[in-house]
């Protein structure tokens, strides 16, 4: 069984380790040299008391298989709070079995408890899974280009 739960501000430093390690899986094509304290530093930002960002993280068999990370903006066009949906990673040993599916919907849930008045996400072009997964959660495209700069 799945459990899919929000990593709280007190978490312990191995759960920490424990999602950082699986989000390496993600990160490595794209890796500088010293990836796995960035993305240690990185959780532990989003955890931090003040942070408007969060995790959720899905264990099977006490391992660490999904996590999503995102954060809460404000938005002039959704008329309030919006979540922004920065990554979302399963296993690969552990894809299509419905984990990424159980993330997505209690992050859904909690944001409607939380008054959020939409998710933005992006995924690639030719992504077609993950295109199917977010359009039957009731998802829809929008067509634009993003644009980055980075420090």
């Amino acid at each position: 069984m799945v459990n899919v739960f929000e990593v709280k501000k007190d978490a312990d430093e191995a759960l920490l380790l424990r999602i950082a390690d699986l989000l390496m899986g993600q990160m490595e094509p794209f890796a500088p040299g010293d990836l796995h304290n960035q993305v240690l530093k990185t959780i532990n930002l989003a955890i931090k008391k003040d942070s408007q960002a969060f995790i959720y993280a899905a264990e099977k068999d006490d391992q660490i298989v999904g996590a999503a990370f995102f954060n809460i903006g404000i938005s002039i066009d959704k008329g309030g709070y919006y979540l922004w949906l920065n990554d979302l990673f399963v296993h690969k040993e552990h894809r299509n079995q419905g984990i990424a599916k159980k993330i997505l919907l209690k992050i859904i849930y909690w944001a409607e408890q939380e008054d959020i008045k939409g998710i933005e996400l992006e995924t690639g072009i030719n992504n077609e899974a993950t295109k199917a997964l977010y359009n039957s959660l009731g998802f829809y495209d929008i067509i634009s280009k993003r644009y980055s700069f980075r420090f």
